[in-house]
């Protein structure tokens, strides 16, 4: 169920950020798997490195990475595309909140 709130959050996500484009719900599905696995690879081993950084910023760097770990799977990940740091920075920040929202308005 997990899955399909963050492939929904995706598809909202894509919707409400000029920049971001999903080709559409199958689409979502994937890379929100994509997001998923280079987050728990490639986005633990930058925060770890990052921590001095994530320490002085209050812990807004993560942004930060969450950013660059969106533009890497949607660089992998056809169908799926960020146009600019900036769609992928608000869209980082945007898919965080509306997955929060999803998952608390829907627990299971």
């Amino acid at each position: 169920m997990n899955w399909v709130l963050s492939a929904v959050s995706l598809l909202i996500v894509a919707a409400v950020v000029p920049g971001i484009e999903i080709a559409g719900f199958g689409t979502a599905l994937i890379a929100a798997i994509v997001i998923g696995l280079v987050n728990v690879t490639l986005g633990f081993v930058l925060k770890i490195l990052t921590f001095p950084f994530t320490l002085i910023t209050f812990g807004a760097f993560l942004i930060v990475i969450n950013a660059l770990m969106l533009k890497l799977a949607a660089a992998v990940m056809p169908g799926f595309r960020i146009r600019g740091c900036l769609a992928a920075l608000a869209g980082a920040i945007l898919l965080a909140v509306i997955n929060t929202l999803l998952r608390f308005m829907l627990p299971f």
